[in-house]
């Protein structure tokens, strides 16, 4: 299938009320200003998107609301992981019904699989899925990498495994799979999954970033993006400096999601930043620290 993902692609939190329902007008809000940025598409229900502690039905509710929000303006990507093999292509078929553009799979996060098993669970989600396929490697959450060899055998054996959002503190893993698995199929996007890792992966050859900062700093990861484009290094570099002061904001809070809803309040967009349980709303300590955060990286005053 074509294709073309490239840039900025920004993981949107899903907006929820204080009964924990789904706000689609806080909803609406939020895509409404991203789209008035210069990224170059969205992911719904990723992390981010709070997908895990969401249920089945809300999540295709979730996603409709999304795909329709957003219009045809720019690409979607729909998050359909699960660690059922069957409910994932469930959730895939659900997003190419809607008119979604892609959808994206992090592995199963619960019983840790042989390479040979991870392999087979992608491989029939992308025989069943109508829309392609991008990976998405997080072992910090998942407990298990995604191997470069496992995603440049499924890259070579499904062409509508499309490419991968690789989630690592750590370049070499990008590395090798620009030049190993990108340098064997040129077509294959990698995306960093790490904001600070941007500039690196596009040096290198990769494809952009999928930062949850540009829901809220959008001038900052577009702009360099734009910068690299425009081989204005020293513009590139200021920028740098701005993402890696915003970029300790992950290490504020576990999860990260109500970090990313306050400082999208914050920035000055009127959202409920309720989050689903298990998590719970940042303490007022931690929002200090944002606040902080926020005024370092030049989004607050």
């Amino acid at each position: 299938m074509s294709l073309v993902l490239k840039g900025v692609i920004p993981p949107v939190p899903t907006i929820f009320n204080a009964q924990a329902q789904f706000d689609p007008e806080g909803m609406g809000r939020l895509i409404d200003r991203i789209l008035a940025s210069d990224v170059n598409g969205f992911l719904f229900l990723g992390s981010a998107g709070e997908f895990a502690s969401l249920p089945h039905e809300s999540r295709k509710t979730i996603a409709e609301f999304c795909v329709k929000r957003v219009a045809g303006k720019k690409p979607v990507i729909i998050g359909t992981a699960s660690c059922s093999t069957q409910e994932v292509i469930d959730l895939s078929k659900h997003a190419g019904s809607i008119g979604a553009d892609a959808v994206m799979v992090v592995n199963p996060f619960y019983a840790k699989l042989s390479d040979e098993r991870i392999y087979q669970h992608y491989r029939q989600i992308a025989e069943n899925s109508p829309l392609p396929v991008l990976l998405y490697n997080f072992p910090i959450l998942t407990g298990q990498d995604l191997s470069v060899e496992v995603v440049a055998r499924l890259a070579k054996d499904c062409p509508n495994i499309v490419g991968i959002k690789d989630t690592v503190d750590c370049m070499s893993h990008i590395r090798r799979l620009v030049f190993e698995v990108k340098g064997a199929r040129p077509d294959f996007m990698v995306f960093s999954g790490f904001d600070e890792y941007m500039l690196d992966t596009l040096m290198i050859g990769g494809d952009g970033v999928i930062p949850a900062t540009s829901n809220f700093a959008p001038d900052v990861t577009c702009g360099i993006y734009k910068a690299f484009l425009e081989k204005d290094f020293a513009t590139a570099q200021a920028l740098l400096t701005r993402l890696a002061l915003l970029s300790r904001m992950y290490a504020i809070d576990a999860p990260f999601t109500g970090c990313i809803k306050e400082a999208i309040r914050l920035s000055g967009l009127d959202i409920s930043t309720a989050v689903l349980a298990p998590a719970t709303p940042p303490d007022a300590a931690t929002l200090e620290k944002l606040e902080a955060i926020l005024k370092a990286g030049g989004v607050l005053k």
